[in-house]
């Protein structure tokens, strides 16, 4: 079969390569990818791939083979979020990271929800009650601040969404974002709440903000410049909590919550913020696109 995976240093940074089809241990299935979204953290492990990692976290599609296990029968439509090799005409994925899906969700997008989605639902759910708390939400155009965004005001909270320029925050308006600003220090008044994912000179601004006791949520560093803080500046969370939030640290499975989401978006509950939709045979340039931060949401590829 064929699949995406990684391409030498200096070179493309993915290339078409023939592979062996996937062999399933006993609790896994087979799905035939119908369709697949790129993360971002992808993105930057193509730049120095782990030995025999592929990439692909994020896939839909029609189950082939079932588990011994039990899980999906065969033809059944599913979204999957396996540990890598998504980008492929076929993946093995744990049955307990499988969650079927109903006629009125698409491919295209339940390709959007894994990652993105798992992330935005554990935030919002270590965050605890939010009705009437304020959240500064910096790195918000992507697909983790528009899920995030929609359901912590489906919650009543009040949501200041950071965003480079006002096209790519157009759409948390609609998703129920309070207010958008291009700036952290544009941000009025004191937070309750901050979740922080661009690190570099952003996170100390955004700390600044927080009320006394905040809450601060750091869940990534999409600069890729570490932070740098100052004990002794007061401004903001005196003395507040500070939590580094990591997705995978949860105690509910992937394929439970991914079956949340996607009654969430069955409901219409929940949107799928989907950038650009491509033939897979374009994935590396929609991988240029997602790093220049051409792409507002998820980039999603159709397999043809």
């Amino acid at each position: 079969m064929h699949a995406w995976i990684p391409g030498r240093r200096g070179a493309e940074p993915i290339v078409m390569a023939e592979v062996d089809r996937p062999r399933p241990s006993p609790d896994e299935v087979v799905v035939s990818v119908e369709a697949y979204s790129i993360n971002r953290g992808e993105t930057f492990l193509l730049e120095a791939p782990p030995p025999a990692w592929r990439p692909g976290k994020d896939v839909a599609g029609t189950v082939v083979r079932a588990a011994v296990d039990g899980g999906p029968e065969v033809g059944r439509r599913v979204v999957a979020h396996p540990e890598q090799g998504g980008w492929a005409q076929e993946v093995a994925v744990p049955v307990g990271k499988v969650a079927v899906l109903p006629d009125t969700v698409t491919t295209t997008t339940a390709a959007a929800l894994p990652l993105a989605g798992l992330t935005a639902l554990r935030m919002i759910r270590a965050l605890g009650p939010l009705a009437g708390r304020r959240i500064l939400l910096t790195g918000a155009s992507g697909g983790v601040g528009h899920y995030f965004t929609e359901l912590a005001a489906g919650q009543g909270a009040l949501v200041t969404a950071v965003v480079s320029t006002p096209q790519r925050g157009r759409r948390l308006i609609e998703r129920g974002a309070t207010e958008l600003v291009d700036d952290v220090e544009k941000a009025e008044g004191s937070f309750d709440v901050v979740a922080e994912s661009v690190g570099g000179s952003t996170f100390p601004a955004a700390f600044s903000r927080l009320h006394p006791r905040g809450l601060f949520l750091w869940f990534g560093q999409a600069s890729r410049t570490p932070p740098t803080m100052d004990f002794f500046d007061w401004r903001g969370g005196a003395s507040a909590t500070l939590r580094k939030f990591s997705y995978v640290d949860s105690d509910i499975p992937d394929g439970e919550d991914l079956a949340t989401l996607v009654r969430l978006v069955a409901a219409g509950r929940l949107h799928a913020e989907i950038g650009r939709v491509e033939s897979w045979r374009k994935t590396p340039e929609l991988v240029r696109a997602l790093v220049a931060r051409e792409i507002r949401g998820n980039a999603v590829l159709t397999v043809d």
